[in-house]
């Protein structure tokens, strides 16, 4: 798909992946990028950046009635978007039995709830044109979960099963589904989720950290040449592999260099005291 001329809208657009994907997309030659994302202040300095061309809308793209609202205000604007990037999530990584039951709901919120919200508002208009592109950034963790973050791995899961729901029910209607898999980013993701780094696996190192830019010119790049799934890097492609090939392999692994659950404290016997009964 060609991206100039076309009108972009990325979620997440706020910062990380997000913003670096949106910047990219304009030096491609994008008429119009649509900046989605709860934090008005970061995309209105984003929009600034871009220029002229760029529109921001301040929204939690959780909330099913806002994405609504928003999405027949952007159609009545400037038309249903070509092509959709999916980069809004959010979570902490706690053991599955110490995640708070709210934290499994903001989890699923973003990326799932938000990706399925944001594509079907606009699904329609894309199938009455008969084009459009959806892609969704995932997650490793949607292929081998590690220990530590099962409400996070949870979300990926469900995501990497939208996207291949809808690859599945989109064949042949002109719209497409591209999937973009990175490894650990270096988006400041770590610094508002403390903790999570320490999840990890040590195997994980095999595939480096990314900066979000690198991320950013996979996205663009997998959209103009309608790949159906790219790992960033390439090697990540070769771990997914062997967890499909060999999975109890890859757990293994992942549990030899994952985060190890603390040992409780023992805690000794009381003393007996004197004249009680043994």
């Amino acid at each position: 798909m060609r991206i100039d001329g076309r009108t972009v809208l990325v979620t997440g657009a706020s910062s990380g992946i997000g913003a670096s994907t949106a910047k990219r997309f304009a030096e491609r030659g994008a008429t119009r990028i649509v900046l989605v994302a709860r934090t008005k202040e970061k995309l209105d300095a984003l929009a600034a950046e871009i220029g002229d061309r760029a529109r921001t809308v301040a929204l939690d793209c959780g909330d099913r009635e806002a994405v609504a609202r928003a999405a027949r205000a952007i159609e009545e604007e400037m038309g249903v978007p070509d092509i959709v990037v999916n980069c809004a999530g959010a979570g902490h990584a706690y053991f599955f039995e110490q995640t708070p039951p709210e934290e499994l709901e903001r989890m699923m919120a973003a990326p799932f709830f938000a990706a399925a919200y944001v594509t079907r508002a606009f699904l329609p208009g894309m199938l009455a044109r008969k084009s459009g592109c959806v892609c969704n950034v995932g997650s490793p963790m949607a292929y081998t979960a590690w220990p530590g973050a099962a409400g996070y791995a949870t979300a990926r899961w469900a995501l990497r099963g939208l996207t291949e729901a809808l690859r599945s029910e989109l064949r042949g209607t002109g719209v497409r589904i591209v999937s973009v898999v990175p490894t650990t980013v270096d988006s400041g993701y770590f610094e508002h989720n403390p903790g999570f780094e320490k999840t990890i696996p040590g195997i994980a190192k095999l595939t480096g950290t990314l900066e979000p830019d690198q991320v950013a010119k996979a996205i663009v790049h997998a959209v103009e040449r309608g790949k159906r799934e790219v790992f960033v890097p390439f090697r990540l492609r070769l771990l997914v592999a062997q967890s499909r090939l060999f999975p109890r392999v890859s757990e293994y692994f992942v549990a030899r260099t994952g985060l190890k659950r603390e040992p409780k404290a023992v805690v000794p016997d009381a003393p007996a005291k004197p004249g009680a009964a043994p």
